[in-house]
């Protein structure tokens, strides 16, 4: 028995399009990041790309549910002493709607230099007008 590994000519990345309006955040994030890594095709292989291209569109109509918009804390630090900023959901979704979607998707897709390629097939817009070929 061998192991297979599919070739760059096998590989087909696709454009899928999601429409986030009132779906559940990470329910909808799972599935984004399936795609991306490509664990929906049959040629999966965990250390190639074979994922495909995702839009999300209506980005700014995601729900969340429970008390999480005014709860769920986003921490991140400058580094420097006093520099902790921990915005709630309900901030950072007023001013910037798919940075909350990309956070939830980047944080299900492996921690390497393959995952940050994997992010980058990851196309998100507020609005339902989107410039790629689907």
């Amino acid at each position: 028995m061998k192991t297979y590994s599919p070739k760059a000519k096998d590989i087909k990345h696709e454009w899928r399009v999601i429409d986030a309006e009132n779906k559940t955040l990470g329910r909808m994030a799972s599935q984004v990041a399936n795609w991306l890594m490509g664990k929906h095709k049959s040629i999966y292989a965990p250390h190639i790309d074979t994922g495909d291209y995702v839009v999300v569109i209506n980005a700014a109509k995601v729900k969340v549910t429970g008390k999480k918009a005014e709860q769920k804390i986003y921490y991140r630090h400058s580094g420097y002493p006093g520099g902790l900023k921990s915005p709630t959901f309900k901030e950072i979704f007023d001013k910037h709607p798919t940075r909350v979607i990309e956070h939830a998707v980047r944080g299900m897709l492996p921690k390497n230099r393959l995952g940050r390629a994997m992010f980058k097939k990851l196309k998100v817009y507020p609005g339902s007008e989107h410039p790629h070929p689907c």
